[in-house]
């Protein structure tokens, strides 16, 4: 069937060339990125994919203020000469608990 319908959009410029550069480095241009998302509504028969804010758990926040305190300077983070070194001392703290 030929495509001869066509479908206008406002979007912001910058969000629109990201889109083109992500697909075009797939080897798919942005018409046919959406004409993928709406073949694939019709399959989903809704939005194939979930529409929700993930919201991080306690364990997740937790490691992210880490993360925040450690590239702060709050905390000192480890550092290892070798992934032997880090492993061993992975397993040893899996002993201790």
């Amino acid at each position: 069937m030929a495509k001869t319908a066509v479908i206008n959009v406002r979007i912001e410029p910058e969000i629109k060339a990201q889109a083109e550069n992500l697909y075009r480095s797939m080897g798919v241009s942005l018409s046919d990125a959406v004409n993928m998302f709406l073949y694939k509504s019709i399959d989903f028969r809704g939005l194939p994919f979930d529409l929700c804010r993930e919201i991080p758990n306690e364990e997740t926040l937790a490691a992210m203020r880490e993360a925040e305190d450690i590239a702060s300077g709050k905390i000192e983070s480890k550092s290892y000469s070798s992934f032997t070194d880090m492993l061993n001392d992975a397993l040893a703290d899996d002993v201790e608990e």
